[in-house]
C-alpha cells in the first residue's frame, strides 16, 4: 500500500461497506458472509503460524494466507471492482500446488482407515479449527455464488485447502508423536 489507511472512516455507521469497485452493500450481505468467513480463516491460519512449525509449512502456510486474502478482495470486488482485481485470481496452477503439497504432507502418514476425532495438543487443534471454518468459507461462498458469479477456482481452493489442513494436522500430529483418536460409533 503506498498510502496511509485510516482505520476509521465512519462510512459504515449505517450498517453498509464499501466493496471494491465503490457500491455499497449492507453488512449482512451474502457476499459479505462469504468474505468475512474466508478473513476469519486467514485469522486462524495466523495462529495457526504462531506455533513453532517447521519451516517449510510455514512458508507454505503464509502463501495461503496471501492466496486468501486475493480471494477475499475477489469476492469483495463488484462489476467495476472485477477489473481492479482480476490479476488476484485463483488459478488453476494454484490448485495443482495446494495438491502437490497435500501429497507430500500425507506420504509418510499412515493410511487412513476410519474417521478420526480432532485434538492431540493445541497446534493440532488448531488445524482442525482452520479446517472446520474453511469447510464454513465454502459454504458461505457457494451460498454467495447463486446471487452472483464466482470463479469455479475460488471453490476448488478453498476445497482443497481444507483437505490440506486436514492432512497437515494428521501430520503434525505425527510428528509430534500424538496418537490419532478413532471415532467409536
Amino acid at each position: 500500500m503506498s498510502k496511509k489507511v485510516k482505520i476509521y472512516t465512519k462510512t459504515g455507521d449505517d450498517g453498509t461497506t464499501g466493496l471494491v469497485g465503490g457500491s455499497r452493500v449492507k453488512k449482512y450481505d451474502f457476499r459479505l458472509e462469504a468474505y468475512g468467513t474466508v478473513d476469519e480463516l486467514n485469522s486462524w491460519i495466523g495462529l495457526l503460524r504462531s506455533h513453532h512449525l517447521p519451516e517449510d509449512e510455514n512458508t507454505y502456510l503464509i502463501q495461503i494466507q496471501n492466496k486468501l486474502f486475493n480471494i477475499g478482495s475477489r469476492l469483495a470486488s463488484d462489476k467495476k471492482g472485477n477489473e481492479f482485481t482480476l490479476s488476484l485470481s485463483v488459478k488453476e496452477q494454484d490448485i495443482v500446488e495446494i495438491e502437490s503439497a497435500i501429497d507430500e504432507l500425507e506420504k509418510n502418514l499412515p493410511e487412513l482407515r476410519q474417521f478420526i476425532l480432532p485434538g492431540g495438543n493445541t497446534v493440532v487443534s488448531q488445524c482442525h479449527v482452520a479446517r472446520t471454518v474453511c469447510r464454513r468459507a465454502e459454504r458461505r461462498i457457494l451460498e454467495f455464488s447463486e446471487h452472483a458469479p464466482v470463479e469455479k477456482e475460488i471453490i476448488k481452493y478453498i476445497n482443497r485447502l481444507s483437505d490440506f489442513l486436514f492432512i497437515m494436522a494428521r501430520k503434525l500430529a505425527a510428528d509430534n508423536g500424538f496418537e490419532e483418536t478413532p471415532w467409536k460409533h
